[in-house]
């Protein structure tokens, strides 16, 4: 029998682990802390206790990291000239030998092993070569969906209802019963921008048929049947790469330039001040200037909004936040204007705030009207009510409309996510992290600033864009695999498996760098 809803021990915790949010009270039991790797002498912090957590050690996984070649290595330098010759290698690390990759740690063609912060752009959950995922990945199930990919839109395989059940309906968000499944996070969000124009204009015409002017016109990408309408998103977002999400991304311009693009409105994102304790008052009038702002862009942009996207924190544009309460506000705004609040749960999903879903956080009114994913589902579409699917069918179609492999995985993942009380680990060690970040703070203040996060979802600033990528590049020198956000924010994307002892193994080692940077 297969189960109709997910019930993580992660929801019996009620509070969380940011300055943002409520803290949980941790009991400190143990002590683990690495002193050396390879053959780079490391620095430590103070000794700290490290608190233990209900998620057991991931099996085989190796206790440190080791970097046995000078960076990059003499065989990631011939695989990425290799691929030179046929792809764009500018954007690759290394090249990462999944074979010998384990657990929080990967491993690049030269045998060299990282412990990894950044995990394939936030988008693992369970760890490298995770045993109930690999044993899960040899049934005869997910060999016919392999061999046998089908195009659910037109001959989904018998067993697709209940497959839904098991996977993406037993996390679906409160007030939310319908799932619409997609290829990425960029098409989740297209999708769904999609979704909310198609529901606005069904409900201007009260439901009425297409008149023959609305489908000619539609043709030639005039009105009526290409309606003038606008999707409101924030300066510093981030919501894809494909042609229409571009239109909301609004965080480096690098993604937009030479790119044609709607007339859409940005609003003004909140810039806290940190320590968010001594900006109380500060924070609080910056939040009430962008609500202010949002809803008079509602009012008076020339054309009529239909829908506000947002991320719980603006991650690419650098690791961007704001409290409860601007997002409670937000969503009243959205109800009294009937405009669609769209939540893009992309990075933010699965556990790694401390709940499944990040805007569980804000305690919201009413639900959004619709929530993406992707990244650490490995699966990606939105969830919204039967308001949102469309009047006619292949409106919001494609061929693939997702892939029963990736329903598979997210199954087997959520039996892990349960299993192993990923989401409670996700707490406890989100708790030490930021504790311990913060401390590097105060001891490094010249070189390291606005510590910031929820979870094991978490942030801090460098300097400057020239330093946070020294910092970077130290990191790696010392065998930690980790990324940048925004303009100089380093952002910590550990998986689900991420416990104390790994934390502060990479708070000695962020230490050792700071000092030497």
């Amino acid at each position: 029998m297969w189960r109709t809803g997910f019930q993580y021990r992660g929801k019996a915790i009620a509070k969380s682990t940011s300055v943002l949010y409520p803290q949980p009270t941790v009991l400190c039991t143990s002590l683990s802390t690495v002193s050396s790797f390879g053959t780079t002498p490391l620095q430590t912090r103070e000794r700290h206790s490290v608190p233990s957590t209900p998620t057991p050690a991931f099996p085989g996984e190796p206790t440190a990291p080791l970097i046995k070649t000078a960076l990059p290595g003499p065989k990631v330098t011939e695989i990425k000239a290799a691929m030179n010759e046929l792809q764009d290698v500018r954007t690759s690390h290394f090249p990462a030998d999944f074979a010998k990759s384990m657990g929080n740690y990967i491993v690049d063609a030269d045998g060299n092993t990282f412990l990894d912060v950044f995990n394939q752009i936030a988008s693992l959950a369970a760890g490298y070569n995770n045993p109930a995922l690999m044993k899960a990945a040899q049934s005869p199930e997910w060999a016919r969906m392999i061999v046998n990919r089908p195009a659910l839109g037109i001959t989904p395989p018998t067993f697709w209802p209940e497959l839904l059940q098991r996977s993406f309906m037993r996390v679906a968000p409160k007030g939310l019963n319908q799932v619409f499944t997609a290829m990425c996070g960029s098409c989740a969000n297209e999708t769904a921008m999609k979704a909310v124009c198609m529901n606005h204009m069904n409900k201007k015409r009260g439901g009425r048929p297409f008149t023959d002017e609305e489908l000619s016109s539609s043709m030639s990408n005039k009105e009526p049947g290409s309606p003038d309408l606008a999707i409101l998103s924030f300066q510093g977002g981030f919501h894809g790469r494909t042609f229409g999400t571009l239109s909301t991304t609004c965080s480096k311009a690098i993604h937009k330039v030479d790119i044609p693009a709607f007339d859409w409105p940005k609003a003004p994102f909140p810039r806290l001040k940190y320590p968010l304790d001594q900006n109380e008052d500060a924070n609080k009038a910056e939040e009430q200037r962008c609500l202010a702002a949002v809803e008079s862009l509602i009012d008076s942009f020339h054309s009529p909004i239909v829908a506000c996207i947002v991320e719980p924190i603006q991650a690419e544009g650098g690791d961007n936040w704001a409290s409860p309460s601007f997002f409670r506000g937000l969503r009243d705004i959205t109800k009294k204007k009937d405009v669609a609040f769209i939540v893009d749960e992309v990075q933010t999903g699965v556990g790694v705030t401390g709940k499944f879903w990040a805007h569980e956080h804000w305690n919201l009114s009413t639900p959004p009207d619709i929530v993406t994913f992707s990244k650490k589902m490995q699966a990606a579409g939105f969830y919204h009510n039967i308001n949102m699917r469309p009047t006619e069918g292949y409106r919001n179609f494609n061929t693939w409309m997702g892939d029963p492999v990736r329903a598979l995985y997210l199954e087997a993942l959520l039996d892990e996510i349960d299993d192993k009380r990923l989401v409670d680990n996700t707490y406890i060690t989100g708790k030490f992290l930021h504790e311990g970040l913060n401390e590097l703070q105060a001891k490094h203040s010249s070189k390291m600033k606005n510590v910031r996060g929820v979870g094991t979802f978490c942030a801090f600033d460098g300097n400057d864009a020239a330093q946070r990528d020294k910092l970077i590049g130290m990191l790696r020198q010392k065998g930690v695999a980790a990324g940048g956000s925004g303009n100089q924010s380093v952002r910590l994307r550990p998986q689900l498996v991420f416990t104390p002892r790994h934390a502060d193994q990479f708070l000695n080692i962020l230490d050792s760098a700071l000092t030497q940077l």
